[in-house]
């Protein structure tokens, strides 16, 4: 990449004054998370509460649940201050990512899902605490604690699943669910993510972060749940 001084736009007022290419890199960034955590709110965590099998797991359930909305009214929220039209927000006209497509249908799947897919998820917000743009910055800090509750929710649920002797149903969702979610990091040399980096809005490669992803789950599921994370082809 060209060596370019990297904009440091502390507020909303202060985008206005950035380029059309700064401020079009910020508006897809906040969009893309303003329109997951709405969908995946609402195909796995909102339903998920009815699959939990005890009044506690219902209540952390609900939490999460709660949470994932909240993250999605907080984009959302942002996006509205940058100008973002609110169609441009709507599922029917910006994709989801492909990891919301698998039919949940059990209370492990959705442990699995916890687990696997949120540590996807605090990459990318890790990856937006030192970001250019203070504004998306500050949102990152504001919503890492709550991504790490989720991850940390699902693996003590999968933890407790093992313990009392459903390991096959965890390994069965882990075998069907895993292969699907590296694909969350996008593509390899992305140009938008080429962009991102450029002006200071993200600060790894997807391939970096895949990696890193890949590294901390197999620990996670080799070590922790002492299971076997499936190969992929």
């Amino acid at each position: 990449m060209s060596e370019v001084a990297v904009p440091d736009v502390k507020s909303v007022a202060d985008l206005a004054g950035q380029s059309d290419e700064y401020r079009a890199a910020v508006e897809k960034i906040v969009i893309s998370h303003a329109v997951n955590e709405l969908y995946g709110a609402q195909v796995f965590d909102e339903p998920a509460i009815a699959l939990a099998p005890t009044p506690y797991a219902k209540w952390l359930t609900c939490r999460v649940a709660m949470e994932e909305y909240h993250h999605h009214v907080r984009f959302r929220s942002l996006a509205e201050e940058i100008g973002v039209a609110p169609d441009r927000m709507d599922p029917a006209n910006k994709k989801p990512l492909s990891i919301f497509s698998f039919q949940l249908r059990t209370w492990p799947e959705f442990c699995v899902i916890k687990a696997v897919a949120d540590y996807a998820e605090i990459l990318q917000v890790e990856d937006l605490l030192h970001c250019s743009f203070h504004p998306l910055r500050n949102l990152a800090r504001i919503t890492m604690p709550e991504e790490k509750f989720h991850a940390k929710f699902g693996k003590d649920f999968c933890l407790e699943l093992i313990q009392a002797g459903r390991a096959p149903e965890v390994q069965d969702a882990l075998d069907r669910y895993f292969p699907i979610t590296p694909a969350f990091f996008g593509a390899s040399n992305s140009k938008n993510n080429e962009t991102f980096r450029r002006l200071g809005l993200k600060q790894r490669t997807n391939d970096e972060m895949r990696e890193d992803f890949l590294l901390r789950v197999t620990e996670l599921v080799e070590k922790d749940f002492g299971l076997k994370l499936p190969v992929l082809h």
